[in-house]
């Protein structure tokens, strides 16, 4: 069994997708608090809830100075797709290489479903200091109230 990474460790530092085409890696948030928040898939109805429940807490989290990233396997396209169907401010990327960020961090996993087997994305939500060591995690995540909850959690750091 791999030791994933949990409180008081470093995030691993491997780069994202962004829609634009761009790359964003954890270091690049070196200094700011980061909420990391991965979702199984866009225009679902539980990851649209929970992409549009960050987004309107959006300035809430810039004033309290923690910057947002919602992660999914999902395509750039996808995602830029997804980021116009609901108007969300919040940034996004993807991780659909082999390897990435949830495979380091152990929650791009086997699932099974209806007797059917698949990889695929836990819910979690990783709240990341200013040192890039994680300070909470959140596992399985359950989607109503969690954004609240993340924000009161990353105004307390």
């Amino acid at each position: 069994m791999t030791d994933f990474p949990a409180t008081g460790d470093a995030l691993p530092d491997i780069a994202l997708g962004t829609p634009d085409g761009g790359t964003v890696k954890p270091s690049d948030f070196t200094g700011k608090k980061l909420v990391l928040f991965f979702y199984p898939k866009d225009n679902t109805p539980g990851c649209t809830t929970e992409a549009k429940d960050f987004t309107a807490l959006k300035g809430a989290f810039d004033a309290a100075g923690v910057e947002l990233l919602g992660i999914s396997k999902d395509s750039a396209k996808k995602h830029q797709n997804f980021i116009a169907k609901h108007e969300l401010t919040t940034p996004l990327a993807t991780d659909a290489e082999e390897g990435g960020l949830s495979d380091a961090l152990g929650i791009w996993t086997e699932k099974k479903m209806y007797g059917k087997t698949y990889m695929g994305m836990v819910r979690t939500t990783y709240l990341v200091g200013g040192d890039g060591k994680i300070v909470k995690v959140w596992n399985k995540v359950k989607v109503k109230g969690h954004a609240e909850e993340v924000l009161t959690a990353a105004k307390a750091l």
